[in-house]
Parts: structure tokens; C-alpha cells; sequence
């Protein structure tokens, strides 16, 4: 399975009209979506918190995190996003999917509704 990249309209919860549309890598290892600290503040999103993060490399990070709303095939949820390092890859972490009630389809790489449990 090669990557997974989605079209979403991330925007300002408080004020929706405040939105960009990014192209996003669905990130099964990533908790939350993540993207440039730019992007947000442009936004007009204002950090809430600071998170520490494990990195690929083995590292641990500190980032800013806050709220955005994310938008992708007309469904949208507000979710926590971290201020990510410019010229980062913007990143669809698991947490917002849940969200969104999408899921990383393993056998065609495409994201598809989830089966939603109430038990």
C-alpha cells in the first residue's frame, strides 16, 4: 500500500469562513493530524497547550497543539491539531479519522466510512 494523500478543508471552528483547502497524508501512526504552525495561525486558530510527542527518528518533541475544524467528502469534526514545523507535511492522524468515522482502507490505500459501534 503506497500513501494515502486526502483533499480536506481545514478551518477555524469559531469562524468556519476562515478555511483552506490542503491535501493531507493519512498517518495511521500519527494520533493527531498535524500542520504548519503558519497554516493555523492564518487561520486564526490560537494554540491551547503543548503536547510531548515520540518522533519517527526516536526523538522526543514538544509542539503547540489547538483546535481545528477538518472537512474531507462533506463530513467535518473539530479535532486537536499540532503546530507543526514549516515545510512539515501535513498529516491526517488517527484520532481526527476516528472523528470523521473514516478509516485508511489497507487493500485499496482510500479512505471509507467506518463501522461505528454503540454497544
Amino acid at each position: 500500500m503506497g500513501s494515502t494523500k486526502v483533499k480536506a478543508v481545514v478551518a477555524n471552528p469559531l469562524e468556519t469562513e476562515q478555511r483552506k483547502e490542503l491535501e493531507l497524508l493519512a498517518d495511521t501512526g500519527a494520533i493527531y493530524s498535524m500542520l504548519p504552525g503558519s497554516v493555523l495561525r492564518d487561520l486564526g486558530i490560537a494554540p491551547s497547550g503543548k503536547r510531548r510527542f515520540r518522533l519517527a527518528s526516536g526523538g522526543v518533541e514538544e509542539y503547540s497543539i489547538g483546535e481545528g475544524y477538518i472537512l474531507i467528502g462533506g463530513v467535518g469534526a473539530t479535532s486537536v491539531v499540532v503546530f507543526g514545523v514549516e515545510g512539515s507535511t501535513p498529516l491526517l492522524g488517527v484520532t481526527t479519522l476516528e472523528l470523521l468515522g473514516m478509516q485508511v482502507d489497507p487493500v485499496t490505500g482510500k479512505l471509507k466510512p467506518m463501522e461505528l459501534l454503540l454497544l
